[in-house]
């Protein structure tokens, strides 16, 4: 059922590479087969900057790890490219979920380099909750999906999904696809996040890729297998 219904969704978007088969998480090779290119060399934070709050970021065993203990403000590893329409797919894991987590797509700053806003695709650290792969607006509207975007009782729909889908032991893949106003999400293969963005005010139709660590107590995230595909 869960394959067929993959597949289903896949010939629906027109896009056969996010279908679980054809985008295997661990094979950079493939993806760059699909016209993906990585945004993390596996060695080094080239092509990223830090903004933002006290937390750290590097890199080890192939993986960018963002930590940091007694956190102020909101951190962030953002690109220093900004991308419109794209495919991106990556890998993340908790090392320590006491800390919560995202990444920033179609992103900015107040002022050129000031506090980050902009879409998130959560990565959440509430096993309660677990919105991983909903989608928040950093400094701004809040919540979008579910949310904003969703009816009544999307939010437990939500939640239930993600506290099947989400492995707390392991690494974990999301696939955001931005196209214009649409904007989809997946985890693990399956399909979360899904809704036009119709507030012309807020809207917003570029930006860059950044991944978060949220101010608190304490941070240990990491990520790796990190491509993006501009459509």
């Amino acid at each position: 059922m869960h394959h067929a219904l993959s597949l289903a969704l896949a010939a629906l978007l027109s896009l056969p590479l996010l279908a679980e088969e054809k985008l295997p998480a661990a094979d950079p090779a493939g993806l760059k087969a699909g016209g993906f290119k990585a945004l993390f060399d596996g060695t080094s934070l080239k092509g990223w900057k830090k903004v933002g709050g006290t937390g750290s970021f590097k890199v080890e065993n192939d993986s960018i790890v963002g930590f940091g203990k007694n956190i102020r403000g909101n951190t962030f590893l953002r690109t220093d490219k900004t991308y419109q329409n794209f495919i991106l797919v990556f890998e993340f894991q908790f090392v320590d979920p006491s800390g919560n987590s995202g990444c920033q797509f179609r992103s900015e700053q107040k002022d050129g380099d000031g506090r980050v806003f902009g879409y998130q695709c959560e990565h959440d650290s509430n096993k309660d909750r677990s919105f991983t792969a909903g989608v928040y607006d950093e400094s701004r509207r809040g919540w979008l999906y579910p949310g904003k975007m969703t009816d009544d009782g999307a939010e437990e729909r939500f939640t239930e999904q993600g506290k099947h889908l989400f492995k707390w032991d392991n690494w974990n893949r999301i696939v955001i696809k931005c196209e214009g106003k649409h904007i989809q999400t997946w985890l693990n293969g399956d399909p979360r996040a899904d809704f036009i963005d119709k507030d012309e005010k807020n809207y917003t139709s570029e930006g860059f890729i950044a991944l978060q660590i949220h101010g608190g107590k304490s941070g240990h995230i990491q990520w790796k297998n990190i491509f993006l595909k501009e459509l």
